[in-house]
């Protein structure tokens, strides 16, 4: 926890998901999940509008972001941006 009430982790993934939205928002070129991962980017930011999210809910998210953006080179930084910051939260898929 930071001095305040607000989780560290929370903070940090808030700020990887604001960052990949820019990004998204930025990109010129149209994919056929592009809608996918916008409306999973944008109701990841309001759940941690509400605070801690629940692990599952944050790896199911990774899982869509990372099937509709893993082939766009141009986002693949600022998604693994997001997925280090999942990370902070434990609890792999895999463990």
């Amino acid at each position: 926890m930071t001095g305040g009430d607000e989780d560290v982790r929370v903070a940090a993934l808030r700020a990887a998901v604001s960052r990949l939205r820019r990004r998204l928002a930025a990109l010129p070129a149209d994919f056929p999940d592009r809608a996918i991962a916008e409306d999973e980017l944008a109701g990841l930011a309001e759940t941690l509008a509400r605070g801690a999210p629940e692990g599952p809910r944050l790896r199911h998210s990774l899982l869509l972001l990372a099937g509709a953006l893993g082939s766009v080179s141009a986002l693949s930084e600022a998604l693994t941006e997001v997925r280090r910051a999942v990370e902070g939260f434990g609890g792999s898929p895999r463990g």
